[in-house]
């Protein structure tokens, strides 16, 4: 019996070279899938990764290396306490809601406050009319953090009226995501010559080879916050696919304009990140004496949902799959990529075999072919369990919003898929307020209305539908 067991070995026997790489692959499949075993990540996302690595030792290796699952540990400590002084607003919440918060503030030390104005901007053409009205009006400070910055038209025009009031003497700090905004690098010399500051988040380390590179890192967070008083937050980029005046294509989408205290929590998230990305702290205390007098307490209940690969809680994920557990008459979704986990495809059949109205908007064709097939091939369970689902065609949709019956919403940069509840660094915010709940309804309705119903039983093809569908889903963990 012993003989049978290594009889696999016996060409080796003599070939000192062959059975050295025998050996070293062996090895290694013990070390790193040992070490990708430890990490104790979803059982079908660690054995698809085992399974590269054993069947490609090298190129899985380099894969795995520069995509492979990463933890950011970054001051925990000192953002803690500086989380904690940061005014917690107790106004009258739904239960639900209000347990929620409490989940979210133990999550992410972000407590809920409280805003005085919010304003829903559909689409670029509102939202930067509104942003460089607001930047030009800046005395004290402007932060920004965008994932994609493009050197076109919309790009140069805030680029140029930040520049305008760096040449004021206004303090201008810009971070932009290194792989998003790559094709920007040499875009804002104007805005360094005159004078302001310009950070950029993670850029590849290849050069690095025993530190593993930040490509599959990135921050997908859009934050502007002006002289402390007024933050901007939600999906858009700066970029003329976001604005309808300029392309008939553009994309689809939400955005936020917020005043009050909820400000100086985005303010935290930027001063956060700006640190993080520069290594540098020495200008906190510039932010601090330029920041106004805390406003008093609005009456919109508002909490910054922050997530990212520096904390496993997945603060926006659990967000959302509780308010949807927590619904009582609607779920309405909107995400240009959904790409769900198993206890967020649970929350939306489980409210909607409860009877309630289960709405997923997302676009016919997304950027991303590969997202678009993965996405697909979860209708089948969500359509037998009565969610509806509805393809938006005129545009690319990009809008990433939830609602909740008449009262809970959340709207902000984290799309419905692993990258943004895992990978990315993500911000969204959470309202408890039936005033914003009643605006997203109304933004919902209109887009649903230019959005065909997918339909059960409709023709599939094997070919052209049903088979890339179910291969796209494979890489449904790494996505």
């Amino acid at each position: 019996m012993p003989d049978r067991v290594f009889a696999w070995l016996e060409p080796l026997a003599g070939n000192f070279w062959a059975a050295l790489l025998v050996l070293g692959w062996l090895l290694y499949l013990l070390l790193l899938g040992g070490w990708i075993v430890l990490q104790k990540r979803e059982p079908v996302a660690t054995l698809s990764w085992l399974l590269g690595l054993a069947l490609l030792p090298y190129v899985g290796f380099l894969v795995y290396h520069v995509f492979g699952p990463q933890k950011i540990r970054r001051h925990r400590l000192r953002r803690s306490r500086s989380r904690s002084t940061l005014p917690d607003d107790t106004l009258p919440m739904d239960e639900e809601a209000a347990e929620i918060a409490r989940m979210v503030q133990a999550a992410t030390r972000l407590p809920m406050t409280t805003a005085t104005d919010v304003r829903l901007l559909v689409d670029g053409a509102a939202k930067y009319a509104a942003l460089l009205q607001d930047v030009a009006r800046a005395r004290q400070h402007v932060h920004l953090e965008y994932y994609i910055w493009q050197p076109d038209q919309t790009g140069a025009a805030l680029r140029d009226a930040l520049v305008e009031r760096a040449r004021a003497g206004v303090r201008v700090r810009l971070l932009v995501d290194a792989v998003g905004s790559a094709a920007a690098r040499r875009f804002f010399a104007p805005l360094l010559a005159a004078g302001g500051e310009l950070a950029w988040f993670h850029p590849p380390r290849f050069g690095r080879i025993w530190s593993r590179p930040w490509t599959n890192l990135r921050t997908h967070r859009k934050i502007v916050v002006v002289d402390g008083a007024i933050a901007y937050t939600g999906g858009m980029n700066v970029c003329d696919i976001q604005d309808e005046s300029l392309r008939e294509d553009a994309y689809r989408d939400l955005h936020l304009r917020l005043e009050g205290r909820a400000v100086r929590a985005l303010q935290l998230l930027f001063v956060e990140d700006w640190a993080y990305a520069t290594g540098r702290r020495e200008f906190i205390s510039s932010v601090v004496a330029d920041m106004p007098a805390l406003p008093p307490k609005g009456d919109v209940p508002a909490q910054v949902l922050a997530s990212g690969p520096d904390s496993s809680w997945e603060a926006i994920h659990r967000a959302h799959v509780s308010a949807i557990h927590a619904a009582k008459q609607r779920v309405w979704m909107t995400t240009p990529y959904f790409v769900p986990g198993e206890a967020a495809m649970m929350a939306l059949t489980s409210a909607a075999l409860a009877g309630l109205d289960v709405r997923l908007l997302v676009p016919r064709m997304s950027d991303s072919r590969l997202v678009t097939l993965a996405a697909r091939s979860y209708f089948g369970p969500l359509l037998v369990a009565g969610v509806k689902v509805y393809e938006y065609g005129p545009r690319m949709l990009h809008s990433k919003s939830l609602l909740v019956d008449d009262h809970l919403a959340i709207i902000g940069s984290a799309n419905f898929d692993h990258r943004s509840f895992r990978l990315n660094f993500e911000v969204s915010m959470l309202f408890d307020d039936p005033g914003i709940a009643a605006q997203l309804h109304r933004v919902i309705e209109t887009d649903l209305a230019s959005a065909p119903r997918v339909r059960q039983g409709r023709h599939r093809p094997l070919l052209t539908a049903r088979v890339p569908e179910a291969l796209a889903r494979l890489a449904s963990p790494l996505l």
